[in-house]
């Protein structure tokens, strides 16, 4: 930390970092927020409603907490009170439903897609999400298409590029996806991530369906 920082967060600098400081805030509050050993500045916690971060601010004392899927980066809220935040961080890791949080954590900002993630079903709220924003528009007809399909629509859809990525696991990054990208009415490309030699193919339309459903099948 800088000099600025180290006036702001004493309590950090004293304990030596922030993961220490985290872990013997939680002691005193008598919880566990699942820090392991080398966590020193760098504060991640793997949970089943994501990934969970806490980062201090530099020009002010507040500490910040996200939770992170493969893509997307939330923020959960931010607090100044470093106990506070740890019973925050242990109670998201514990699963505490939503409306408990929120009642016991003021500072939390628990949004849409946050009560999505929470009740396992982000994927439909990220269809809704894509479906109805303006700077996705040029993909529409292309989602739209997919979705309509009952087997692709419960894949977590995304959008890099111009082309539309589906992946199995909203939660895990390395699990089955494809990208596809429509180069017109009747031609498509298709491309599984995360295979030796991934190549894109081009694909007639009439096929793109059952070729989408079996490249996000396969073992």
């Amino acid at each position: 930390m800088g000099t600025d920082q180290k006036d702001l967060y004493p309590d950090v600098t004293a304990s030596g970092g922030l993961g220490p400081a985290m872990k013997e805030a939680a002691e005193l509050r008598g919880c566990d927020i699942g820090l392991s050993p080398w966590d020193v500045d760098a504060i991640s916690v793997e949970t089943a409603r994501g990934v969970v971060s806490v980062d201090p601010v530099a020009d002010e004392r507040l500490f910040r907490m996200r939770v992170h899927i493969p893509g997307f980066t939330w923020q959960l809220g931010s607090t100044d009170d470093l106990g506070l935040l740890a019973e925050a961080v242990a109670a998201w890791r514990e699963g505490v439903p939503l409306e408990e949080l929120a009642a016991r954590f003021t500072f939390m900002e628990l949004d849409e897609f946050a009560r999505a993630l929470d009740s396992g079903e982000p994927t439909s709220s990220q269809w809704s999400d894509l479906l109805s924003s303006d700077s996705h528009r040029g993909q529409w007809n292309l989602l739209r298409r997919l979705h309509a399909d009952d087997v692709l629509r419960n894949m977590f859809p995304t959008v890099s590029h111009g082309a539309v990525r589906l992946r199995v696991d909203p939660l895990d990054g390395t699990s089955r996806q494809v990208l596809v990208h429509e180069l017109d009415e009747e031609r498509h490309e298709v491309m599984r991530v995360g295979v030796p030699g991934a190549t894109w193919t081009e694909v007639p339309t009439g096929d793109l369906i059952a070729c989408l459903r079996a490249a996000l099948n396969r073992e």
